[in-house]
């Protein structure tokens, strides 16, 4: 277990992570150089045309690193182990070599997957912060760090691509030490791109990172930072052993749904899948479970071996209850934050549609839906998601995998409503389940507790981003003469739209954020609808604060203006509060110049066609139909 070390790369987006990654697999000889490709580790299209990690995926590396000793420099004092064997690694002739095992865990990096990035942090020792030298120190920098400070890991800080021509490497290393408060000597230099000082940091991976500290003769307990369905072999369970050891055929349990289960296989990550005969604490693999539903294997769980396979090997209850595993803390189960409605186009479609999506579920835990209906919009399925950006792969996923464009609802959040003829609230997920208005004693949404960690100087426009929310101040916090605490009791729908973005433009991407639900509060809400050609479009539906329902509504009609292609009709496009219309606007048709062949002549010539065309366009208005593209939605629900 000495030669084990289990890290993570840490990183903004776009801050060369993956690139990273792919040069340590190069170097290692991990993969071979005829099956490289750009971001290896980033299965999905979907992330590499982002240029984000959606799902989390481990890989363990074996390579050979020198052993130097460290000496005393010149003043006497000891300088970083990693610096010293990057100088003196081939001017040592008397050097051993020592075989070391890496898991390496390349995590994602958005808000909306913050709790896996949390687990996957959990599972390693150390982690890899990476800054980019062009950009320095951003949003998602922070955050991740904070939750690797949380966790108690060992940080090794690098700045990379420092091949760049517009490179400040020493502006950069100034922000690292301010946050981390490490040395100048400790900072390592390195490009992803050519692989420069890659050397380096697998060096202070091995000798800064601390081996793990479990005991393979303990009982097993196993963390399950990720799972992911395999049509042949039911749930992988993607697992840090912390004690013990499991085997194929082991009899397992899960400590927080209570579900027993057989290993069928377990290995290791070369990326690719690799059988071995066992597991022991340390290491870092799957276990086929043959669940058949990712429900029963959820991150953050616990693994143990089945009591009564225990109780077998031991004659009495005493010796049981010695080896009996206590669960590893900080499980929580992850819950929906945004519901949003998916409707199939075609009514023929749901069958398929549902199975579509029962596909998604089973690689994603995070996901859940249920079966719906609406009287404009057919049958379909209400959808929880972490986040919106959770929202748009799902939707993107239909679309590649499934071939599948659904009629997507407005997102929202869970509201309790109280009616008269009810003693208790109801919760609604969706503005078209909104009881009569003329029932409706109270309405209540979920506010958030809204942390906002920015550097000072931005101080005074993320507060006027905040102000033009409906965010209620709290305190100010200066935890430093450069970084400053903002916290906020925030409507929770004000949040999860748009203002992770419109914090990062107010920042310039500096200011991180984080939130956690603080309760319900009674709020003046009312339900918009929108009419398209005169016809109510239930999907466009939603539930906005009372005084700013006029704002809501007048963008919401000029996003659709844009987004709705022309038709040989006018198409009136309004926003109404009950029978009360209060924004408009207007998509002009197409429009043939029916007098362009008349050469001279009387002017009723030219009148008589214009009236003919102005009755047809008429006619054509009460007949036609205007069709909505997906892309209408989605202009939407962006805001």
């Amino acid at each position: 277990m000495d030669s084990i070390r289990n890290f993570c790369i840490i990183a903004h987006i776009d801050h060369g992570k993956s690139t990273l990654a792919d040069r340590i697999l190069e170097l290692t000889g991990t993969v071979e150089k005829r099956k490289m490709k750009e971001q290896l580790l980033d299965q999905m299209d979907l992330e590499r045309e982002r240029g984000i990690t959606i799902k989390l995926q481990p890989v363990k590396i074996r390579c050979s690193v020198k052993n130097v000793e460290g000496v005393e420099n010149d003043q006497g004092k000891s300088t970083s182990k990693a610096i010293q064997q990057a100088e003196r690694f081939n001017k040592q002739s008397d050097s051993t070599t020592q075989e070391y095992e890496l898991n390496l865990i390349d995590t994602p990096g958005h808000v909306d997957f913050g709790y896996e990035v949390s687990r996957s942090l959990a599972a390693v020792e150390g982690a890899v912060l990476l800054v980019d030298a062009t950009k320095g120190v951003q949003a998602q920098t922070l955050s991740n760090l904070y939750l690797a400070i949380e966790q108690g890991l060992e940080i090794i800080p690098v700045i990379n691509k420092i091949d760049l021509p517009n490179a400040d490497t020493e502006k950069v290393k100034k922000e690292i030490i301010h946050i981390l408060g490490c040395r100048e000597e400790e900072i390592l230099l390195a490009s992803g791109k050519t692989g420069e000082g890659v050397e380096k940091i697998l060096r202070a991976v091995v000798e800064k990172i601390p081996a793990p500290e479990g005991k393979t003769e303990k009982p097993l307990r196993a963390l399950i930072f990720d799972s992911k369905y395999d049509v042949y072999k039911g749930v992988l369970a993607y697992v840090r052993i912390v004690d013990g050891e499991v085997k194929r055929e082991d009899e397992l349990f899960m400590m927080a749904t209570g579900k027993k289960s057989t290993a069928i296989e377990v290995g290791i990550f070369k990326p690719e899948l690799s059988t071995q005969e066992s597991l022991g604490a340390g290491d870092i693999g799957y276990i086929a479970t043959g669940f058949k539903s990712v429900e029963h294997c959820r991150v953050g769980d616990t693994v143990t071996l089945s009591q009564s396979r225990i109780n077998a090997e031991h004659h009495t209850r005493e010796d049981a209850d010695k080896t009996k595993a206590d669960p590893l803390p900080g499980y929580k189960e992850v819950r929906p934050m945004v519901y949003a409605s998916f409707y199939p186009l075609e009514g023929d479609d749901y069958n398929f549609m549902r199975d579509a999506l029962g596909k998604l579920k089973l690689n994603d835990a995070a996901f859940v839906f249920e079966p719906e209906s609406n009287p404009a919009l057919g049958r379909g399925f209400r959808c929880g998601f972490l986040g919106m950006l959770h929202l748009e792969i799902i939707q993107a996923r239909l679309e590649r995998e499934f071939e599948l464009s659904p009629t997507i609802t407005t997102p929202s959040v869970v509201y309790k409503v109280k009616t008269g003829g009810r003693k208790d609230a109801i919760d609604v997920y969706s503005p078209i389940d909104m009881p009569d208005p003329s029932t409706i004693e109270e309405i209540m949404e979920p506010y958030v507790r809204l942390d906002i960690v920015t550097p000072s100087k931005y101080m005074g426009s993320v507060m006027e981003l905040a102000n033009s929310t409906r965010s209620e101040y709290k305190t100010t916090e200066y935890i430093d003469a450069e970084r400053v605490l903002l916290s906020y009791e925030t409507p929770l729908t004000d949040v999860i739209v748009n203002f992770h973005d419109e914090l990062k433009s107010a920042s310039s991407g500096f200011a991180s954020m984080n939130y956690e639900l603080s309760g319900y509060r009674s709020s003046d809400l009312v339900k918009m609808d929108i009419l398209v050609a005169g016809e109510k479009v239930d999907a466009f539906s939603r539930i906005v604060p009372k005084e700013l329902a006029f704002k809501e509504g007048k963008a919401a009609v000029k996003k659709l203006k844009d987004s709705i292609p022309r038709q040989n009709f006018a198409i009136a496009i309004q926003a109404a509060l009950g029978g009360k219309v209060i924004a408009r606007e207007t998509i002009s048709a197409f429009r043939k110049d029916v007098i362009a062949g008349l050469y001279g002549g009387d002017v009723t010539r030219k009148r008589k066609l214009l009236e003919k065309q102005k009755k047809g366009k008429k006619k054509m208005k009460n007949i036609g139909k205007v069709s909505i593209p997906p892309e209408a939605f989605l202009a939407v629900l962006k805001k």
